[in-house]
């Protein structure tokens, strides 16, 4: 078993459907991400401050480039080098949404 399906069955495990699968995500993500973090979003560097689960189930990420405020898909972030520590998360978060 590769390590990110080890990080997916940590997030899923006492789950009982997609909802609670997605909320055991963000859980994992918003625990061991290490934010702060710049990245690069359409050629402008921005910070990323932090995970939000939105009503409709979705995982983002609350980035801020000077007073403005975006928050962006987590699945469609790019990631800076070098990656910040608790990266992995996100990688499994993306790899089980490929596979439900």
């Amino acid at each position: 078993m590769s390590r990110l399906d080890r990080l997916i069955e940590a997030a899923v495990v006492d789950c009982a459907d997609e909802s609670e699968a997605i909320t055991g995500f963000y859980t994992m993500i918003e625990d061991n991400l290490r934010m702060p973090f710049t990245t690069e979003v359409l050629g402008m560097e921005v910070t990323v401050e932090g995970v939000a689960l939105t009503d409709a189930q979705d995982i983002v990420a609350l980035c801020r480039r000077g007073r403005f405020r975006q928050a962006l898909p987590i699945l469609n972030l790019p990631l800076p080098k070098p990656l910040p520590q608790g990266v992995e998360w996100i990688d499994a978060y993306r790899r089980w949404v490929r596979g439900r």
